[in-house]
C-alpha cells in the first residue's frame, strides 16, 4: 500500500515548480522592450524622411542622428539579445512548452521577414524600417532565425 501524496496547492508565480519572474527574464524582457524603442525612436524622432519634401530637420540625441544606420544594428542586436537571453532555462521561455513556441515564433519571424522583403523589394518605401534597411534586412530575418537556433538547442 502506497502513502497518499500531500497535496499541494499551486502559487500563482510558480510554472512547472520554477518561478516565472527570475532576474535572468526580467532582464531579458527588458532588454527586448529597450531594443525595440531604440529602433522605433530612431525612426519616427531622429532619422530625417527621405521622401519629405523638404526634408525637416533631424530631432532627437544628436548622437543618435550621428551613428546613422547603426541604430538599427544596436536597436535589434539589443532586441535579439534580450531573445537569445530568454532562451535560458531559468526564464519561461527556456524551459518545457516555451522552448517550442520560442524557437517556432523565432523562425517564423525571421521567415516572415525575409519574405515580406522578397515581396515588396521593388519599392520597399511603404513599410517602415524595411525601407531604410534595404538588403540588410535579410541580415535581420536570418538573425532571428539564429536566435530560434539558441532555442533549438534547449529543446528536448
Amino acid at each position: 500500500m502506497s502513502k497518499p501524496k500531500a497535496k499541494q496547492e499551486p502559487s500563482s508565480d510558480l510554472v512547472g515548480g520554477a518561478p516565472v519572474f527570475t532576474v535572468r527574464f526580467l532582464v531579458a524582457l527588458a532588454l527586448m522592450v529597450v531594443g525595440i524603442a531604440w529602433v522605433v525612436y530612431y525612426y519616427v524622432g531622429v532619422r530625417v524622411d527621405p521622401t519629405a519634401v523638404p526634408a525637416p530637420q533631424a530631432g532627437g540625441p544628436a548622437f543618435m542622428a550621428d551613428l546613422g544606420g547603426w541604430n538599427y544594428v544596436i536597436g535589434f542586436g539589443v532586441l535579439l539579445l534580450g531573445l537569445a537571453a530568454s532562451a535560458a532555462p531559468s526564464t519561461p521561455l527556456g524551459r518545457g512548452r516555451g522552448v517550442v513556441v520560442g524557437m517556432l515564433a523565432c523562425f517564423l519571424i525571421g521567415l516572415i521577414w525575409i519574405c515580406t522583403y522578397y515581396v515588396f523589394s521593388n519599392d520597399p518605401s511603404g513599410i517602415p524600417v524595411m525601407n531604410d534597411l534595404q538588403q540588410y534586412n535579410l541580415l535581420v530575418g536570418i538573425a532571428f532565425m539564429a536566435v530560434g537556433f539558441t532555442f533549438a538547442t534547449r529543446w528536448e
